[in-house]
């Protein structure tokens, strides 16, 4: 630019080019907190700064200059000991206070963050490289949102969450480079809830969760409520494992999600994963070009590495596709990207070095193999149709979040409500509210934080203690692995009933088999196993299932699934009352079977029956009122929270109740639109494999409910371990549940176990509660902008 006197440049010069100016923003409240604190800080522990003596130190650097902001601690194993220890002490006062208490805790946090919003805003951008005006517009802010919208949480949990109760003491281990709002997608929840944390902040990035925990003793939290921890990502493992901590909730890589899915298997805490991945856009001929284009290109700028974030993967109509990469590039080419706390740039620095050379290299993979990144980079493949669309962003291991751009709104919802993400944007880009839970699908993790769908990650129901097993040493290889283990039956043995005579003729002798798919099949090993009365008498043989025999279950489920799940929430009911109305017409006889196989007395067996066909009731009566809500947030429009099914859901029953407790399994995840496995009780196999002719007669589609009877944990190895199993019920021993916890790290699936404790089926807040709608679906956020008469 021509410049004027003294060199600034004229009004003319600056219309003429139109060219930004420099706008920076001081550094100075930020820094000064940094002084204050000598640069040099300890853990945040029990309401105070701890230095314990002989740690060594890290370094935190702004990435954008290399500047040393401060030095931080590294943890050691005697730093998480004493951070738990405060936050057990602090969970006994917190968790009895009254709602009321605690929601005005959470309003003064709210008030006391907004006080120093510009000192957090500058914080998080020197110690991340984000621009400041995204940290001090966007993430601050939400923060905000979140104490406030979770004050409001704690107010009504008696009411509003009255069958539930706290879990404990939660770690909340956060490795995404920009940790700010993580941070408080966990700790508002997890508060409101009466819990109390212990937070471990990314390598990279501590110094905001530091001042938070500050923060929040400034505002009156009790001391221990919320405490902080930094150091390496070893120190997670350990924090995670510690046997005081209740429940672990992850914000970080999926490596991180599978390594700590492993380190707290049969430990008994409840893992809530946010794992990231790349997020997905879809644009159609039909959309507006130039607004996905302004969407696209700022969603790739807040992009910087491992960090969840929209636009990584974009899937263009090929009708469009040039128009849109043209309109791209030119959107692209004048991002500005330069010094973070210039509040006219785009783009910022990345976390550090390391990143940019990982991203570099995977671009030049992605080049050679056509890979999926994470980064600011985005990956362009064209489709033809919408059918297409939906399997190219299906067909990928992480599940995050979606745009779809078209002004066809009929073929937006039908595409949001078919891609498997935990949110979907409909012609925009970004949209978070503390009102709707943010979370993922597959490998993306399961957790949600937000909305009152977050705050199930962290309670548990009112009458259930926690599970304290303690893992054991297993060999995972070669945990039941070995198939046909126990000793064949032997034909004449004694103790073998032979067949009844009637009139010298004696009665058929009833196979029992396989049920998969609709049909009755034998096991591939062409094996059988005896089912024994009281006496010891052999009552019946059933199948003996093998790892072949799960594989084509699963494959008869896979099939059936979509359908069943598309099925009208009514005519599913319809099923579930037919089902349970041909169980009535044999009642008698069930239950007859039943007490000679349980030895239970006949009222008793009667009993189970009748409440096997109350549960049955119960789930038909929720089918079509479980679907999902409007969720109030800011958006001018709409946003909907869907309750969709999971998929193929594996369950393994218990020996309590046998036909009680399948039913009180089975029925729910039908009923929200699940395929099931079912693995009937060992030891009581016939009450579920009665049940085969029911289904039979009662327009159960082939494949929705199929039943493999045999050793409970061989056959749950299978299940866990199948990729096409997007959920895992245990209902079992120790041993089992700690296995199905650690193999579920493989892809990542939905755990439910039991750790060996028993429940009263027969007690409709154990066998028929909240808990059992929520293991059976996930949440879906869609956000529908408005905007067409009045502006958003």
């Amino acid at each position: 630019m021509a410049g004027a006197a003294g060199g600034r440049p004229s009004v003319w010069d600056i219309y003429s080019s139109m060219e930004y100016g420099p706008a920076p923003e001081g550094a100075g409240p930020a820094q000064a907190w940094l002084e204050t604190h000598g640069r040099s800080f300890g853990h945040f522990v029990a309401g105070k700064w701890w230095k314990p003596e002989g740690r060594e130190t890290a370094s935190d650097t702004n990435p954008a200059t290399g500047e040393l902001l401060a030095t931080t601690l590294q943890g050691e194993p005697e730093d998480v000991e004493a951070a738990v220890q405060a936050a057990t002490k602090a969970f006994e006062a917190w968790s009895r206070l009254p709602c009321h208490a605690r929601a005005r805790h959470l309003h003064n946090m709210a008030r006391t963050i907004q006080k120093h919003q510009r000192l957090l805003a500058l914080l998080e951008s020197l110690d991340t490289g984000k621009p400041i005006g995204e940290a001090r517009d966007r993430d601050v802010p939400l923060v905000v949102r979140h104490f406030y919208h979770h004050a409001g949480w704690a107010q009504l949990m008696g009411t509003e969450m009255g069958g539930w109760k706290p879990l404990g003491v939660v770690a909340a281990v956060v490795t995404w480079n920009s940790p700010l709002l993580p941070l408080a997608w966990k700790i508002c929840p997890a508060l409101a809830m009466g819990n109390t944390m212990v937070l471990l902040p990314p390598p990279c990035a501590r110094l905001s969760a530091l001042l938070l925990a500050e923060l929040g003793a400034q505002a009156g939290l009790p001391p221990g409520v919320l405490n902080v921890l930094t150091g390496e990502g070893a120190l997670a493992g350990g924090l995670a494992a510690h046997p005081g901590v209740d429940a672990v909730a992850v914000a970080g890589s999926v490596e991180m999600g599978r390594s700590l899915r492993r380190a707290t298997a049969g430990g008994g805490p409840r893992l809530s994963l946010q794992l990231g991945g790349d997020t997905l856009a879809v644009v159609f001929d039909s959309a507006d070009l130039d607004g996905a284009a302004v969407g696209l290109s700022d969603a790739v700028s807040c992009q910087r590495g491992l960090a969840p974030g929209p636009g990584a993967l974009l899937l263009v109509q090929e009708a469009v596709a040039g128009a849109l990469l043209q309109r791209l590039k030119m959107r692209l080419g004048q991002l500005r990207v330069g010094d973070p706390l210039d509040k006219a740039m785009d783009g910022g620095a990345l976390a550090d070095e390391a990143q940019r050379g990982a991203i570099e290299t995977y671009v030049e993979e992605a080049r050679a193999e056509g890979a999926e990144i994470l980064g600011p980079v985005l990956v362009v493949l064209p489709f033809r149709t919408a059918k297409e669309a939906v399997a190219l962003g299906n067909h990928r291991p992480s599940g995050l979040a979606a745009s779809v751009w078209t002004e066809n709104l009929p073929l937006a919802m039908e595409v949001a409500q078919s891609l498997q993400v935990g949110t979907v944007w409909i012609n925009g880009q970004n949209f978070f509210d503390a009102a709707a839970g943010v979370g993922g699908t597959k490998e993306s993790g399961n957790g949600r934080d937000g909305g009152k769908e977050g705050l199930y990650e962290y309670v548990r129901p009112s009458w259930q203690s926690r599970p304290r097993p303690g893992p054991t040493e297993l060999d995972y290889k070669t945990f039941a692995a070995s198939y046909g283990a126990d000793p064949p039956s032997v034909p004449g043995h004694s103790g073998v009933a032979c067949p009844e005579l009637e009139e010298n003729m004696p009665r058929v002798d009833r196979t029992y088999k396989l049920y998969y798919g609709g049909a009755q099949k034998r096991p591939e090993g062409m094996a059988s196993l005896p089912v024994l009365d009281p006496a010891g008498n052999v009552l019946a043989y059933v199948a003996d299932g093998s790892a072949k025999d799960i594989r084509n279950a699963v494959e008869a489920a896979h099939k059936a699934a979509p359908g069943w799940g598309k099925r009208a929430a009514h005519t599913r009911a319809q099923v579930l009352y037919y089902v349970a109305e041909n169980l009535e017409l044999r009642r008698e006889e069930v239950a007859s079977r039943l007490g000679a196989l349980t030895g239970a007395p006949p009222e008793e067996a009667r009993r189970e029956v009748d409440l096997g066909l109350e549960r049955l009731f119960h789930w038909a009566a929720c089918c079509d009122k479980s679907g999902g809500v409007v969720q109030e947030t800011p958006l001018h429009g709409t946003t909907l929270r869907l309750c969709q099914p999971l998929g193929v859901v594996g369950v393994a029953c218990p020996d309590e109740h046998p036909l009680l407790s399948f039913l009180s399994l089975l029925a729910p995840a039908v009923a929200r639109g699940n395929a099931v496995v079912m693995v009937p009780s060992p030891r009581y196999p016939l009450p579920a494999l009665d049940l085969c002719q029911i289904f039979d007669t009662s327009d159960v589609p082939g494949g929705v409910v199929n039943i493999v009877t045999g050793n409970r944990d061989h056959l749950s190895r299978t299940l866990v371990q199948h990729q096409d199993v997007q959920a895992m019920w245990y209902f079992g021993s120790p041993q089992g549940s700690q296995f199905v916890e650690w193999a579920s790290a493989g892809n990542l699936k939905r755990t439910w176990v039991s750790h060996g404790a028993p429940r009263r089926w027969e007690d409709p807040a154990q066998g028929a509660g909240e808990e059992f709608l929520y293991q059976a679906t996930q949440c879906k956020n869609i956000w529908i902008p408005m905007g067409e008469i009045f502006a958003n």
